[in-house]
């Protein structure tokens, strides 16, 4: 069946495209994933309004992009998927017996850390490459829950001369670690959790993205040090990039209008973060939104090593669910294929 005509717009130069009308027959899911990959790869993001998509077509949609994720290993840390598919993340603020999430409440402050900007899974061996969020309960307008998202090679292309000439010839890898990026945004929540003593994901700092061939700044605030760096060395290097990457000229803000939009973007060449609300700390204002994460191939071009670590055992009672938490998020490096250790070093704050 043919594709049916739809309507674009550019939300920034080179960045960020939202589409009206866009096809999303369950019929023409692969000529629609083909589109999808065409649009991000120039723009990095794309708004598809009122997709129209149910649970059912939002998975089959992920699945013509690649190998999908699920939520298994994070169950395993105690949290229940109210969802009918282990392929979709739940990353709203219902609970599983539709109340809201208390916001003092240990998946309340493990959320903190959605705010920070970064890219989906880079603390797991194998990192994310697309992501598809759609909506599915919006709080009212204006009461926040937008998502902004930032253009990592625009910011690469950027930078001086001599600094790409320095990345490029000291082709540095950065260790993730999602335990890092949760204690900065919650750290009286995590005060008892090092995440020195857990997995990282390793990557290279500076990549050339595959589809489009341009080099990128594969940044995050997963980012916990950078391997053969003095710490004073990595903490200053890392911020630097950072503080780049994220100027204003780099960000877009995405609101959410209505119920099935949908964003997609490419973990490797974007981050994006959660930009909170009135709606967080009002208990009466849902916000349901659910994602499909989509492996990447990359790692069979860098076979980096990760950490492997004994996990910390803490003795403070009313800390057994943050141990939980942590603990879960191991069942995610045990099913990786490579293993290996990162130079440990102390937090970055």
């Amino acid at each position: 069946m043919a594709i049916t005509e739809f309507h674009t717009k550019v939300l920034s130069p080179g960045f960020g495209i939202e589409a009206h009308n866009f096809p999303l027959k369950p019929d023409t899911l692969d000529q629609s994933a083909r589109l999808i990959e065409d649009l991000i790869k120039k723009h990095g993001f794309l708004v598809i309004r009122k997709s129209g998509l149910t649970d059912e077509t939002h998975i089959a949609l992920a699945r013509h992009l690649g190998e999908l994720d699920d939520v298994k290993p994070y169950n395993k840390a105690g949290r229940i998927n109210r969802l009918q598919y282990d392929e979709l993340f739940d990353v709203g603020n219902i609970e599983a017996d539709g109340s809201i999430v208390d916001p003092k409440s240990s998946r309340a402050q493990a959320g903190l850390g959605n705010a920070l900007f970064h890219v989906d899974s880079s603390f797991n061996p194998r990192r994310a490459g697309y992501s598809l969020l759609l909506a599915h309960e919006l709080p009212p307008k204006g009461t926040g829950g937008s998502t902004e998202f930032c253009d990592t090679r625009a910011a690469w292309d950027d930078l001086d001369e001599d600094m790409r000439a320095e990345l490029i010839e000291k082709d540095y890898v950065a260790c993730h670690s999602i335990l890092h990026s949760k204690k900065l945004a919650a750290p009286e929540h995590f005060a008892d959790i090092e995440p020195a003593d857990y997995p990282m994901g390793r990557h290279k700092l500076v990549q050339k993205h595959d589809s489009s061939g341009r080099m990128n700044l594969y940044l995050a605030m997963h980012i916990h040090h950078i391997e053969n760096l003095a710490p004073e060395a990595s903490k200053a290097l890392f911020e630097k990039l950072f503080d780049h990457a994220t100027q204003e000229k780099y960000r877009v803000v995405v609101e959410w209008e209505d119920v099935g939009d949908m964003v997609v973007w490419d973990n490797t060449c974007t981050m994006h973060r959660a930009m909170g609300g009135e709606f967080a700390y009002r208990l009466f204002l849902g916000f349901f939104v659910e994602e499909t994460t989509i492996r990447d191939g990359w790692r069979q071009r860098f076979r980096a090593p990760f950490a492997s670590k004994t996990h910390v055992t803490s003795t403070v009672a009313d800390r057994q669910a943050i141990r939980e938490f942590a603990t879960g998020y191991l069942g995610i490096y045990r099913n990786g294929q490579d293993s290996g250790t990162c130079s440990r070093q102390t937090s970055r704050s």
